[in-house]
């Protein structure tokens, strides 16, 4: 076999075996749970694993409000772990947690996984939406569990547009109502007020009843 087919051979070879590496992945706790994009920020520290993490600010850059930390949670320990807390170091932003349905702890089951952010799932809500880096950037992100400790990692920054439209901030902000012009009413217009020359206003001025005109006449 000459050398250029026997690179054509194996140049082959790979490509089946990374298209069969991939497939692979689509399975147990290393799935794309969120069909989120695969190259976003993903670490594993001992039995918990975090994918997908994005920190995701309101679609347009100059508006009010909060932005979230999206992400898939996995536990493959023995142990459930309590999501204590996220920050973000390096600022004094606050992220409040909340667990999918009611109050009380935010939980990653043993051998199970926590979804952060979209409907029907836990959230992590960043208040200030400003307080995170500018969209397009990387924000560090730290996790504290209950038995793993502290993990840290970089979120990429980016807006609630496009594909991360349903997975953005709940609440958006609201424009401020426009006063209407013909809303408001000129001093001195309500009947019977005075003029601006001190004398009755026209509606006063003829306001008089018929008895009043026949007594003035007797």
């Amino acid at each position: 076999m000459s050398r250029s087919l026997r690179h054509g051979a194996l140049g082959a070879t790979a490509l089946v075996f990374s298209i069969a590496t991939l497939s692979a992945c689509g399975a147990g706790n290393n799935a794309q749970t969120l069909g989120v994009r695969p190259d976003n920020a993903a670490t594993a520290v001992d039995g918990i694993k975090i994918q997908n993490l994005n920190v995701i600010t309101q679609p347009d850059h100059e508006a009010e409000g909060p932005a979230v930390i999206t992400g898939t949670l996995f536990n493959d320990g023995t142990k459930r772990e309590v999501l204590e807390k996220i920050t973000l170091p390096g600022g004094n932003a606050t992220v409040k947690l909340q667990p999918a349905k009611g109050k009380g702890p935010v939980v990653v089951p043993a051998g199970g996984r926590l979804v952060l952010g979209g409907k029907n799932n836990a959230s992590a809500v960043i208040e200030n939406g400003r307080q995170v880096g500018a969209d397009g950037s990387v924000q560090n992100v730290a996790f504290t569990f209950s038995e793993t400790g502290d993990i840290q990692l970089g979120a990429a920054v980016v807006p609630a547009t496009s594909f991360f439209k349903k997975f953005g901030p709940s609440t958006l902000p609201t424009p401020k109502p426009t006063p209407s012009g013909d809303a408001t009413e000129t001093p001195g217009a309500e009947s019977g007020s005075p003029s601006a020359s001190g004398e009755p206003s026209e509606s006063a001025a003829g306001s008089a009843t018929p008895s009043d005109e026949a007594s003035a006449s007797q």
